[in-house]
C-alpha cells in the first residue's frame, strides 16, 4: 500500500539586487516578468527535508536607446531551506512542489534592479507499506474457521518515469529570419493519462509563444503563436485497462532555441520538453481474509492488531469555470493588439466537507500586448482572480484521504476594447480519495486445553431464541458446537437469524 507518511509547508521570501549585464542596454521601463523555481538537489535526513534550488526569472523591458527599443535579462537566485518532519529516515523520498505566491522587480536604477518573490514549499512523504493477512488456517479435524469477503486497494506499481516531447516549428513564409528571441513561453494544455496493457498514454497540448526582433534593416518585433499537439507512451509492464491511474506530471525543463534551416537561417525553433511523472497505479482486489477462529476439543485464543486498510471512493475530474475582466490601468498605454496570455493556477486552501471537497484558489493571469505608442510598443496587464469551486464525492469523510492537482485546461482573452479585456479560463481540479477502512488483523492463535470440569456444569442441550441479525457462528463457538450441527439439527438454509426465531443447541465436544 501507499502509505502518506508526512507533509510539511514553508514560505520563504528571495531578495536580491541585480545588476544588468554590460551586453544589455539600460532599463527604462519594465514590461512583463515571469518566474519559476528549479528544485536542484533533495536530502531527507531523520527529522528534516533539505532542498537546494534557485528562481530563475525574465523580464523584458523598454530601453532608453534608439538602437533597440525592447529587450531582455534574465537571472537566478540560489535558495536553500530545510523542512521538519517528524518520523523521517534517510531512505526515504519526499516530493517537492513549489508556488510562486508573488515575484516583484523594481528599478533602482537603469543598471541596477531589486529582485522579490514569495515562493511556497510543500513537501510529501509517502512510503511503500506491506501489510501481511491470514487467508487461512492449518486445516485439522474440530477446527471452525470464520472467513469474510473484503475489497482491497493495493499499490500496484509505484515508480518515477519521465516523457520526452521533441518538435521542429518553421516560421511562416511571410515571417523575417530570427535576429534575437526577446520572450518566449511554453505552456501545457489538456494533459491527460490513460492506462492500456502494460502501457500508459500520455496526451495533450503545448502552447508556444515566441516574441523575437526580425532580421531585417527596421529589426521589427515579430511573434509566433502556435499550439503542438503531443502524444506518447510510457512503458508500464503489467498495467490493464481496469486498475485505478493516479499520475502526476511536472515540468522538469523546457528548451526553446533557434536553429538554422537547411539553407543556413535562423527559420526554424527546437523545442524540447521534458515531463517529469510521479506514476502510482491501484488495484482493487476481492480477498478472502480470516476473521476468527475455533476448536470444539480445545481452546483457541486468536490475537489482533489494529490495522487500516484503504478502498478506492472515487477519482474525480472536475472542471471550474472562471470569468473577469481585466483593465488598463490610469497612465497606461492603451490596446491595439493582444499578443500572448499566460495563466498560473495557485490552490490556496482545500477541505473536506458534506460529500465534497471544497477548493479556495486564484489563477494568475499575465498578457502581453501591441500599444499604439511607437515609443512603447509592448505593455503588458497582470491580475490575480479568485475562485471558489467544490469537487463532489458523496460518502467523503473526515477520515478519508484525497490528493489535488490542479491545472489550466483553457484561457481565453477577448479584447473588448483599448481598455479592457475580457479573460475566461476552465481550470481542471483532478482529485482521488481514499477510504480508510480500520479493521482487526488476526495474527497469531495460540491454544489452551478445555476446562472440562465447567465444562461438564453447562447444559447439553439448550434453547435458544434468536434476535434479528444473530450470527450461527456466535452462537456455535458460544456453545461448544459447529455451524453445521446447528444448521443440521435445525433444517436452517441461512447463516444468520430472524427475530423471534427458536433453536435447539446440542453441545459437541471432541
Amino acid at each position: 500500500m501507499n502509505r502518506e507518511k508526512g507533509k510539511a509547508l514553508s514560505q520563504i521570501t528571495l531578495d536580491d539586487d541585480f545588476n544588468v549585464p554590460d551586453s544589455k542596454p539600460d532599463v527604462l521601463k519594465l514590461i512583463q516578468d515571469k518566474g519559476e523555481i528549479k528544485i536542484e538537489e533533495t536530502s531527507v535526513s531523520p527529522g528534516h527535508i533539505w532542498i537546494k534550488g534557485i528562481l530563475k526569472f525574465q523580464l523584458l523591458y523598454r530601453s532608453d536607446g534608439e538602437e533597440q527599443r525592447v529587450s531582455n535579462l534574465s537571472g537566478e537566485i540560489p535558495f536553500q531551506e530545510s523542512l521538519a518532519m517528524d518520523g523521517l529516515t534517510e531512505y526515504d523520498t519526499a516530493r517537492i512542489c513549489w508556488q510562486i505566491e508573488d515575484l516583484s522587480v523594481g528599478i533602482i536604477n537603469s543598471r541596477k534592479l531589486s529582485v522579490r518573490a514569495l515562493v511556497e514549499l510543500s513537501a510529501t512523504v509517502n512510503d511503500i507499506h506491506d501489510e501481511e493477512v491470514a487467508t487461512d488456517i492449518e486445516s485439522r479435524e474440530g477446527v471452525e474457521t470464520l472467513m469474510s469477503t473484503r475489497t482491497l486497494l493495493q499499490l500496484f506499481q509505484g515508480k518515477k518515469d519521465t516523457y520526452r516531447f521533441k518538435e521542429d516549428i518553421m516560421l511562416p513564409s511571410n515571417k523575417p529570419n530570427i535576429r534575437e528571441i526577446l520572450w518566449k513561453s511554453v505552456q501545457l494544455r489538456g494533459v491527460e493519462t490513460r492506462l492500456l496493457e502494460n502501457e500508459i498514454l500520455i496526451k495533450g497540448e503545448a502552447l508556444v509563444f515566441v516574441l523575437y526582433l526580425g532580421e531585417e534593416e527596421e529589426e521589427r518585433l515579430q511573434w509566433l503563436e502556435t499550439a503542438l499537439p503531443f502524444s506518447g507512451m510510457i512503458e508500464c509492464d503489467g498495467c490493464t485497462e481496469d486498475m485505478t491511474p493516479d499520475i502526476s506530471h511536472d515540468r522538469l525543463s523546457v528548451e526553446l532555441e533557434p536553429k538554422p534551416d537547411y539553407d543556413g537561417e535562423e527559420r526554424v525553433l527546437h523545442l524540447e520538453l521534458v515531463l517529469d511523472l510521479s506514476i502510482h497505479i491501484y488495484k482493487e482486489e476481492q480477498m478472502q481474509i480470516l476473521e476468527d477462529v475455533y476448536a470444539v476439543d480445545c481452546r483457541l485464543l486468536p490475537e489482533y492488531e489494529s490495522t487500516v486498510f484503504e478502498q478506492l471512493l472515487l477519482k474525480n475530474s472536475s472542471k471550474c469555470r472562471v470569468t473577469d475582466r481585466m483593465t488598463v490601468g490610469e497612465g497606461q498605454e492603451g490596446i491595439l493588439q493582444l499578443c500572448a496570455s499566460e495563466g498560473t493556477i495557485s490552490i490556496d486552501r482545500s477541505e473536506i466537507v458534506t460529500d465534497g471537497i471544497s477548493v479556495e484558489g486564484t489563477m494568475g493571469v499575465q498578457i502581453l500586448y501591441v500599444t499604439a505608442d511607437d515609443r512603447t510598443p509592448l505593455s503588458s496587464l497582470k491580475a490575480t482572480i479568485p475562485f471558489t469551486h467544490l469537487i463532489e464525492v458523496p460518502g467523503i469523510t473526515q477520515q478519508s484521504r484525497y490528493q489535488l492537482e490542479a491545472c489550466l485546461e483553457q484561457l481565453t482573452t477577448i479584447m473588448l476594447d483599448a481598455s479592457q479585456v475580457e479573460v475566461k479560463g476552465v481550470i481542471n481540479l483532478n482529485s482521488i480519495v481514499f477510504e480508510k477502512n480500520p479493521m482487526p488483523r488476526l495474527v497469531r492463535v495460540s491454544q489452551e486445553p478445555l476446562d472440562m470440569e465447567a465444562l461438564q456444569e453447562t447444559p447439553g442441550i439448550i434453547g435458544y431464541i434468536g434476535r434479528a441479525g444473530d450470527r450461527l457462528w456466535d452462537i456455535a463457538k458460544e456453545n461448544f458446537t459447529t455451524v453445521a450441527n446447528i444448521r443440521e439439527t435445525n433444517q436452517l438454509s441461512e447463516d444468520t437469524l430472524k427475530g423471534g426465531e427458536k433453536l435447539l443447541i446440542i453441545k459437541t465436544v471432541g
